[in-house]
């Protein structure tokens, strides 16, 4: 590291003193020169593959200065936005889980570059207390079957068979643990048991290079990839074909009323909870596996309350029209601010004062809000993602006579 610095270091030197003829021209050079030191760190070191260089030529009087910009894709957290509410429902028992880089946070005896981020929407009915208790455990189960199932000592995985076995074993992990939860004293279920009482679980980790979307229930992951939307999951229901010959198979009866349930009760075919429609009602997730592509603009959680009125391909035309809007584009015209938080109703991003979190979080409170005024009677809780890659541009500069 003290060799970079000082090849940094002699490098200006000599830029500064090639430069000192013209003030204007050394004043600006000066600052370059500061601006590439500054960048130079052991937290932000960056490989020689991941930068691409572009050289421009240009004159300056009888000098020549050859101007050079590195172009860096970061890898971090993504951009996002939240918002839940409860809508015309008497309860909201709704629950949304965010945790950046939580495999590196919950397993420390290994990194990952770029680090892996989780996200999960889980609707509960019945009660509240499953929903909570998956927002309050599913990504540390997640980290803990990650960190036993890789065996290689990286901790990170582009297999889909080994992350439907993470995903898998997960999921019945909280299961179990739902079904043994009593509850937190500010549930307002009169048993206080997970006999009637369980929640979906929509789940998406995301790095730099993949997304996998882990799904039990009906609640929906869905990306936005080159102003096409692309379902990443599929929502749980009774009269789907293969569900409806499962259920049967195990003994089960699907009856119609008010739309496909099980044995009469229950409006999906998978749940974490419901121990009294076990095994008709499992908790065995569905797991996909997609690589990211240059052309991605977002990723799309919601529970049914948003899915249920609006289409795949609506959601994804207002969080692209909102994520235009960050970019400066003119055609996108003006998006409305979020409201402010009250009651019921919650509205969050990584950071409100970013460009593209601002752009997520507009994007979450515009699909709530359409929701609502396509009158959605069940909770809704949106996730905006922006998957559109981040660039960082560096120029520097070196004078030839």
């Amino acid at each position: 590291m003290a060799a970079i610095l000082r090849g940094v270091m002699g490098e200006s030197d000599t830029s500064r003193e090639d430069c000192v003829n013209t003030s204007r021209l050394a004043r600006r050079r000066s600052r370059s020169d500061l601006r590439r030191f500054g960048v130079v760190s052991a937290s932000r070191m960056v490989e020689n593959d991941q930068v691409k260089k572009r050289q421009r030529l240009w004159t300056d009087g009888d000098a020549s200065v050859m101007e050079e910009e590195h172009v860096v894709e970061l890898d971090q957290c993504p951009g996002y936005g939240m918002t839940s509410v409860c809508g015309r429902r008497k309860d909201m028992e709704d629950r949304v889980s965010i945790k950046s880089d939580f495999l590196n946070r919950y397993s420390h005896s290994r990194i990952i570059p770029g680090g892996l981020h989780f996200f999960g929407v889980f609707d509960g009915h019945g009660c509240s207390h499953v929903a909570t208790k998956c927002k309050d455990r599913m990504h540390d189960v997640v980290a803990e079957e990650m960190e036993v199932t890789s065996g290689n000592g990286k901790g990170d995985s582009d297999n889909l068979v080994e992350w439907t076995s993470v995903m898998k074993k997960s999921f019945s992990r909280v299961d179990a643990e739902s079904i043994a939860f009593g509850g937190d004293g500010n549930c307002k279920c009169a048993l206080r048991t997970s006999n009637h009482v369980g929640s979906t679980a929509v789940v998406a980790v995301v790095s730099s290079n993949y997304l996998v979307v882990s799904n039990c229930g009906d609640s929906r992951a869905v990306l936005s990839r080159g102003g096409v939307a692309v379902p990443l999951s599929s929502d749980h229901k009774p009269d789907r074909a293969d569900e409806l010959k499962r259920i049967q198979d195990e003994g089960g009866r699907v009856i119609y009323w008010d739309g496909a349930r099980v044995s009469g009760v229950l409006a999906m075919s998978r749940a974490i909870g419901d121990y009294l429609l076990k095994p008709y009602v499992t908790a065995e997730p569905e797991v996909s596996f997609t690589e990211r592509k240059d052309m991605d603009e977002c990723l799309i959680l919601a529970s049914d309350g948003l899915w249920d009125v609006v289409s795949n391909s609506t959601a994804c035309e207002v969080a692209r029209m909102c994520l235009r809007s960050s970019s400066g584009d003119a055609e996108s015209g003006p998006i409305p601010e979020p409201e402010s938080v009250v009651d019921n109703e919650r509205d969050s991003g990584k950071d409100k004062q970013g460009g593209s979190e601002k752009a997520c979080v507009r994007a979450a409170v515009l699909l709530k809000k359409l929701a609502i005024a396509r009158h959605s009677a069940d909770n809704v809780s949106v996730v905006v993602i922006d998957l559109r890659r981040t660039k960082v541009r560096r120029n520097s500069c070196s004078r030839r006579a």
